[in-house]
């Protein structure tokens, strides 16, 4: 069989010459743009790769919200595209979207002085009007978690362990009595609520969407981390349990160094009031996906939403100086758990890890996160309330 000629060139040359053309664009373009797309997204891949592992030996069972104009809060399991599996009631993946608080050292050796609120007022005002809409909110409800690094605490909630402790020792700790006792019609405070970065806020209402000029930071105390402080103080007061609600502004004018501020006003505090024996220090999350779309976890709590929250509990590698952690995890566990059979729903798993925070200043210190950006005022400060509600009912007198 002959190859047939065309201009002294035969069709098999032809051919030759387009798979040479075919090899130069995969090596020169295609592999090139491969290795860094993948690069772009090796995280992704692996935290996938990871949950696949795990459904294949039976420790992940992901299932998908069907996406229907109902908005039924009813899990259908489904083969889902991997875009619309990212964000899963039941699997890691989700836990992994927010960000970890961070502790953002003072830059210099001097520690920041904290501002009392009503001096800061109208640094940071909150706008009086949000007209764009260049950014999703999308509601969400964290539920139960399977998987190595959960376990179910037996009075109700999660724990997500992320230290190289074992499940089987959190476990058993978590059982165990918190090592302080409130004395509930003491006159002397009980409790300290404080906020390091009292200026995070939330939107003004519940919407779908937010404007993204806007900071998500103010200095005004009805829309800012203050007013949830004080719903929880308006509980302690009907329950009659003593409090001191540090106002202090912590992270105005500068974010860094608002630990160390936190930190020396705190100390203060148990030095003139050493009859405290919780701090509380209340923050917001700002949990928000690739595309910028910001999540708003939320619980249908006697009818009304609120804004879920998360107990992150320190974990000390060695090097921390927080020798008594443990004794602070079991208070977590004990306050986690009279949430969620307060409030069934309101808590994500406690964040056990390698965190400091503060909290070796007592053994009741944790840190809560309430609600995230995509959030209402009115959602999170519905959350204070209840957390205030547990707190009175736990440590509130005759």
């Amino acid at each position: 069989m002959t190859a047939k000629m065309y201009m002294g060139v035969t069709a098999l040359d032809i051919k030759k010459v387009c798979l040479r053309c075919v090899a130069v664009i995969i090596v020169a373009f295609v592999m090139p743009t491969g290795i860094w797309l993948y690069a772009r997204s090796a995280s992704r891949f692996g935290r996938v790769a990871a949950v696949a592992a795990g459904v294949a030996m039976g420790e992940y069972k992901p299932y998908f919200s069907a996406d229907d104009d109902s908005k039924t809060t009813a899990q259908t399991a489904y083969p889902s595209k991997l875009e619309e599996a990212v964000v899963s009631k039941h699997s890691i993946w989700d836990m992994d979207m927010a960000p970890q608080e961070k502790q953002t050292p003072s830059v210099s050796a001097e520690v920041p002085s904290p501002l009392p609120a009503q001096d800061v007022t109208d640094k940071i005002p909150y706008p009086a009007s949000m007209e764009g809409n260049d950014g999703v909110i999308e509601k969400y409800t964290y539920g139960r978690y399977d998987g190595e690094q959960y376990f179910d605490l037996d009075g109700g909630g999660q724990v997500r362990n992320c230290t190289e402790l074992s499940n089987d020792e959190l476990y058993e700790e978590s059982s165990k009595p918190y090592d302080f006792q409130i004395d509930g019609n003491s006159s002397e405070p009980q409790i300290l609520i404080y906020h390091t970065h009292a200026t995070e806020s939330f939107e003004p209402t519940d919407k779908d969407h937010y404007d993204s000029s806007f900071s998500c930071k103010t200095t005004d105390p009805e829309m800012n981390m203050l007013s949830v402080g004080d719903k929880i103080c308006e509980q302690l007061d009907k329950a009659g349990v003593a409090y001191i609600h540090d106002t202090l502004v912590h992270d105005y004018p500068s974010y860094d160094g608002s630990y160390d501020s936190s930190r020396m006003a705190v100390k203060q505090i148990l030095e003139e009031y050493p009859s405290i024996k919780v701090c509380l220090d209340v923050h917001r999350d700002g949990i928000e996906r690739e595309d910028g779309t910001r999540l708003a976890p939320v619980a249908e709590i006697e009818g009304r939403e609120a804004a879920q929250l998360m107990i992150i509990s320190g974990c000390d590698d060695g090097t921390m100086g927080m020798p008594d952690y443990m004794k602070n995890f079991h208070f977590a566990c004990a306050l986690q758990s009279a949430l969620e059979s307060d409030w069934q729903g309101l808590t994500r798993p406690i964040l056990f890890d390698y965190r400091h925070y503060n909290q070796d200043l007592t053994t009741g210190s944790l840190l809560i996160e309430v609600g995230s950006h995509g959030n209402s005022i009115t959602q999170a400060q519905y959350t204070g309330e209840l957390i205030g509600k547990t707190l009175g009912e736990m440590f509130g007198g005759e």
